[in-house]
Formats: C-alpha cells, sequence, structure tokens
C-alpha cells in the first residue's frame, strides 16, 4: 500500500498530511479524511490504510497546523483515562482555536489540493470525519455542494452550527454517533432537521459506544462498533463515488 507525507498549500501556511492509495497506478476517487482531535498518529494511517484497500485515495490533514506539524502534541500508545487530563489540557485550546472560518479556508485548501493529485480522479470526492473532524467533514461538505458527494461523521458534534448549516448540503450523508453523545430525543431533532432540508441520510446511535469508540488506542474502542462504520462507510462510498 503505497503512502505518503504531503504538505498542503494553505492560506495560513502549509499543513502536512498523510495519504493513502492503491498501489498499481491508475486514478481513484478521492476522500478527504479528517482526524479526530487527537490528530495523525497511527491508528488514523491504519483507518486511511484500510479505506484505501478499497479502491480510493484518502488524504488525511494535519487541522492543527498551525501549531507544528504532526504530532503537534505529544501522545501515549494507549490515550487511557489516567492520560487524558494532560491530553485534553493541551488539546483543548487547539479545538477552541479552531473557528469554522479557519476550517472553511483550509477545506478550500484541502480539496483543492485533493482533486489536483495524479493518483486521484475527477470530482466528485467523498468527506469523512471523526470526533471533532466530523464536524470539520460536515462544515466542508456544506461549503462544497458541487464538489462533495458523500458525507460521514462518526461520533461527532455534526449538529453544532444548526439547521441552516446541514440544509446547505447535497452530498449522500451517515452520522454514526456514540450512545454516550447524544440522547434519542436530540437524535431525533437532528434527523428532523435533516429531513426538512431534503438531505440524502442515515443516523443512527451505534448501540453500546462511547465517544471515539472507533480509535483502537482509547479505553472508547469497540471492535463491533468499528465494523459497523465500515459497513456503512463502504456502500456510502461504493454509491456515490464508484463510477467515478
Amino acid at each position: 500500500m503505497p503512502t505518503k507525507t504531503l504538505h498542503i498549500p494553505t492560506a495560513d501556511g502549509q499543513a502536512d498530511a498523510f495519504a493513502a492509495f492503491p498501489d498499481g497506478g491508475g486514478r481513484h476517487p478521492g476522500v478527504l479524511m479528517y482526524p479526530d482531535g487527537f490528530g495523525i498518529r497511527p491508528v488514523l494511517r491504519e483507518l486511511a490504510r484500510e479505506l484505501a484497500g478499497h479502491e480510493y485515495y484518502v488524504l488525511v490533514p494535519n487541522v492543527f497546523y498551525r501549531h507544528g506539524p504532526t504530532p503537534v502534541i505529544e501522545l501515549p500508545d494507549h490515550i487511557g483515562e489516567e492520560a487524558r487530563p494532560a491530553v485534553f489540557a493541551q488539546l483543548m485550546p487547539l479545538i477552541e482555536a479552531h473557528t469554522a472560518e479557519r476550517t472553511l479556508r483550509d477545506a478550500d485548501a484541502y480539496l483543492r489540493f485533493l482533486t489536483t493529485q495524479p493518483e486521484v480522479a475527477t470530482v466528485p470526492v467523498a468527506v469523512t470525519g471523526y470526533c471533532i473532524g466530523g464536524l470539520l467533514a460536515m462544515r466542508t461538505a456544506a461549503a462544497h455542494p458541487g464538489q462533495v458527494a458523500a458525507l460521514a461523521a462518526f461520533h461527532g458534534p455534526v449538529g453544532a452550527d444548526g439547521p441552516a448549516t446541514l440544509g446547505k448540503i447535497t452530498a449522500q450523508v451517515h452520522f454514526g454517533h456514540a450512545e454516550s453523545d447524544l440522547t434519542p430525543e436530540a437524535l431525533g431533532e437532528l434527523n428532523h432537521a435533516l429531513d426538512a432540508a431534503n438531505v440524502d441520510f442515515t443516523s443512527e446511535i451505534y448501540p453500546g459506544t462511547v465517544h471515539g469508540f472507533t480509535m483502537s488506542d482509547t479505553d472508547a474502542f469497540d471492535p463491533a462498533a468499528l465494523q459497523h462504520h465500515w459497513d456503512r462507510l463502504l456502500p456510502l462510498l461504493d454509491r456515490t463515488l464508484a463510477n467515478n
């Protein structure tokens, strides 16, 4: 599986990124994968390689590049409960500084870079994200309705910007929520907003999960939920990008 470390020109500098894509040449549909708040690390590279194995070019940007290259903060091999206070003391200022305006400036640069790589087929593309990356993916899809054909977000605060932003999405959507992240009532409100905007979507709580369930280097990891995530993500990409 070929991989690269790349540097994406942005309005505010250069974002380092990890890319994985199929061996054997040719051009493949592009997927912009936003990491969770902990950033690019072995588990994210593993997810990108797994997805690339299904014939996609996967680009994972360091969204906190303004604060330094990967690794922006030092992480233990396993991010358990004991480590979380110290990690979040470093991480929360970065998340709070990453405004919607920054997100949209960066999204322009990430998509422009992704779609001009020699291994990437022409538009449309897909956008995926985990945790805070799910919110960034949602914002990217809403801002680029003609370019993003599929949006998937997992244990992310995808409703944070309200119905107006959700209403701009034209991509096919899957939202996979942790049971600990929102109540059935909140899920109903989110799904009602998506319905009202005529978004083609699935949105569900993954039973028995807590925030971060896809990440194997955290206490939240749930192998069955990770597989469920693949069972939702891969058909979505196949429907929207297979003919690309």
